[in-house]
């Protein structure tokens, strides 16, 4: 059967292209930028392919303390905030699923209640104070392990589980860990696989959170200190703000964009590894309620 391409398509994939070229473009702008002197990026006569190509920059921020301890600290971060949320949301959400859970309804409610109505940053930082959680990670880690959208939507995949496998392990003697463990996990690879890339991406891009609660700047994560560095070269803030002397007197184009890339990187490198089971995930864990 020949396929028919009408103008309507044609029209499509030129939208589709033009969309594609102004989502890669500004990627193509900063790798050239990255791997240029600083004087070219400067004058600007270059723009996606750069003239003169040096890893000055990249040397620079791979043996930068300052820049090593922030990438140290987002990786502490991820790993503590992915494998937290994860064990919450799981366990939670799988209890969630089962009727024969007493309260049920209750918890269903209070938890269906934080969607709609949240205490507000003031209540929040002074619960984490009052805990004494300011200045370390579990001030980052634990306000976010997890969140009301995040259960509903792993529950429903776990209802959408045949209930004949829990009644048949239940008779072999398992217990409810045991049959999550053995039974419910192993069949729920496509909705674990996309909660830890969120949770990965989360946390990894951890701002706000980092800024209200760690005042030792020795233990920010990555993402503060891309704004600062940002900041420092556009608006002229103080070094003493949050990086060094010697960094702050580095920082040119070149330096910027090598660090935004650097940030990116993990990210960019787990995706393709969690990408069959991102879109699979996501859509069986919100077709049943």
């Amino acid at each position: 059967m020949k396929l028919r391409v009408t103008w309507f398509d044609s029209l499509i994939v030129v939208i589709i292209c033009l969309i594609s070229l102004l989502v890669i473009l500004p990627f193509l702008y900063i790798i050239a930028v990255s791997f240029s002197p600083p004087g070219d990026s400067l004058a600007g006569n270059f723009f996606i392919w750069p003239k003169h190509w040096t890893l000055d920059a990249y040397s620079y921020l791979l043996n930068a303390d300052t820049f090593l301890t922030s990438v140290r600290n987002s990786v502490v971060i991820t790993a503590m905030g992915t494998l937290l949320s994860l064990f919450v949301s799981v366990t939670l959400a799988y209890a969630l699923s089962k009727k024969f859970l007493p309260g049920r309804r209750i918890m269903l409610l209070f938890i269906f209640f934080t969607m709609i109505f949240h205490g507000g940053m003031i209540p929040s930082y002074l619960v984490v104070k009052n805990l004494g959680l300011i200045d370390s990670y579990w001030a980052v880690v634990l306000p976010a392990a997890s969140s009301a959208f995040n259960i509903m939507v792993i529950r429903s995949f776990f209802q959408s589980l045949p209930e004949s496998l829990d009644e048949a392990a239940r008779i072999d003697g398992a217990g409810e860990f045991r049959i999550l463990y053995s039974v419910v996990l192993p069949l729920s690879k496509p909705i674990i696989a996309t909660f830890t890339l969120f949770f990965m991406v989360q946390f990894w891009n951890e701002f706000f959170s980092a800024v209200i609660y760690l005042n030792d700047t020795s233990r920010w994560p990555i993402q503060p200190l891309l704004r600062q560095m940002v900041a420092i070269s556009a608006s002229n803030i103080s070094a003493e703000a949050a990086v060094d002397a010697q960094m702050a007197a580095n920082l040119g184009p070149n330096v910027q964009n090598a660090a935004i890339l650097l940030a990116m990187l993990p990210i960019v490198i787990v995706y393709p590894f969690l990408q069959k089971y991102f879109a699979k995930g996501a859509m069986l864990g919100s077709i049943k309620e």
